[in-house]
């Protein structure tokens, strides 16, 4: 039990992989899924604050002392271009962005695009927050086949 729980912990942390991940390893190491769901959304929202918080620091360091200058630059350029799209809608925007369970999506790059933004943490994680939440019960719903992925 405690290796399907260290497992489903251990993916739901990673970048890309996160709760959509989590949940299925989680079920599959023999977790019910409302805990594989539970444990999946802690863990893919253990990192999100520090990220918000520390990610445009990051980056300005990396620039300013030339440090991974191509991966700083494809790190800004793909965040930039997802939050052209979420600064229309602010809060709804970035909910939608991490909502949607697929690679380029989630946790992780809603902190980015939050960051990358300015947001405010209070106002930026419950949105992410929110929107772990849907990705978790779209993947949970797609595993059970109620809905399916090709639908999407």
């Amino acid at each position: 039990m405690l290796k399907a729980i260290l497992y489903t912990l251990g993916t739901s942390l990673l970048p890309v992989l996160e709760i959509r991940a989590a949940i299925p390893v989680g079920i599959e190491s023999g977790l019910s899924p409302v805990w594989a769901y539970l444990i999946g959304l802690a863990g893919n929202m253990l990192p999100i604050p520090f990220l918000i918080l520390l990610t445009r620091k990051v980056i300005n360091w990396l620039k300013k002392h030339n440090i991974l200058v191509k991966f700083t630059a494809w790190l800004e350029r793909k965040g930039e271009e997802k939050a052209r799209r979420v600064k229309e809608y602010s809060f709804w925007g970035l909910v939608v962005l991490v909502a949607i369970p697929l690679p380029g999506t989630g946790g992780w790059t809603g902190a980015l695009v939050a960051s990358l933004l300015n947001m405010r943490l209070k106002d930026a994680l419950p949105a992410i927050f929110l929107g772990v939440i849907i990705a978790g019960l779209v993947v949970l719903a797609a595993y059970y086949g109620v809905i399916s992925v090709g639908s999407l």
